[in-house]
């Protein structure tokens, strides 16, 4: 495997970098012109509150960031072709890594427009004993996950490479990360014609335990457990679980943290990333000895 460095070589001056990334993102959000109009005063307004949170977003490594390994889409070297353009089908990427045997020995990414040069193409499609792979594959960049996630945002856009490959300390395939990754990691999330419309969702289990969408709407919970969830100071401050559960915390919790409602519910966190939390279960809390109680 040949791998890019991370750009460390000669970091930016963390002041430097710092405007690097809000330059970045005026003109990502078309903010970097002159105009001083009062119509254009709204636009800045909401520009300068998201730069704002850049601040938030300098301190966070690729790690916090990226795609992990269990669910990285990628594709064997020796795949046949009608396989990959399958594959591509199926996932609705536009690249996907290629690796050897295992995604521990990654060998380069295939980008889907190189796919449909071959399928427009006059020739003979290639066959499955054809190594198309081997001829279509594009460098890709390595990077650790300890790496500033602002600096690698930087030079994606500076060197136009749009996914990296997180690398751990043994050389091994630790993750994924896009360059849409790290812009929602300032901006939020940002839906593609490809997203499905997310439904929020309330799923009951057996014991009165909840599996919960950490977007639902508070009340959507309170009205399956029949219990009010929001402490009363911030009753009108929380909208959705997610809200009460960092509310709670103090905090954005990280997945596999367990938190206690006063309420008598046990939250553990099932999933989250360093801006939010994304889905939760609700678990009564049974008191010592209550089953022996008559």
């Amino acid at each position: 495997m040949t791998s890019s460095t991370d750009g460390s070589s000669s970091p930016p001056e963390p002041g430097r970098q710092g405007r690097g990334v809000r330059a970045f993102l005026r003109r990502l959000l078309g903010g970097g012109g002159s105009d001083s109009s009062a119509a254009s005063q709204p636009n800045r307004g909401a520009v300068n509150g998201l730069v704002e949170q850049a601040a938030a977003f300098q301190s966070m490594r690729v790690g916090d960031v990226m795609t992990p390994r269990v669910d990285i889409v990628a594709v064997e070297l020796s795949t046949p072709f009608a396989e990959v353009v399958e594959r591509f089908a199926e996932a609705e990427h536009s690249r996907m890594p290629i690796y050897r045997e295992t995604l521990d020995d990654p060998v380069g990414v295939i980008h889907v427009k190189d796919i449909f040069k071959v399928l427009a193409g006059r020739g003979k499609r290639p066959g499955p004993a054809d190594l198309i792979l081997q001829k279509l594959r594009r460098d890709a960049l390595y990077v650790p996950g300890s790496m500033r996630a602002a600096d690698l945002l930087l030079r994606m856009q500076a060197e136009r490479i749009h996914m990296a490959l997180v690398i751990d300390e043994f050389g091994g395939t630790d993750g994924l990360v896009t360059m849409e990754d790290l812009v929602e990691a300032v901006v939020g999330d940002i839906d593609d014609e490809h997203d499905e419309a997310a439904v929020a969702s309330v799923t009951p289990r057996p014991g009165g335990v909840f599996e919960v969408d950490a977007r639902a709407p508070l009340e959507q919970l309170e009205a399956a457990i029949g219990v009010d969830l929001a402490p009363g100071e911030l009753d009108e401050e929380i909208d959705t679980v997610g809200g009460l559960v960092s509310a709670l915390a103090g905090r954005v919790p990280q997945r596999g943290e367990v938190i206690a409602h006063p309420a008598g519910y046990e939250i553990q966190v099932l999933d989250s990333d360093a801006r939010r939390v994304k889905r939760v279960r609700f678990k009564p809390i049974v008191a010592a000895g209550s089953n022996d109680e008559a």
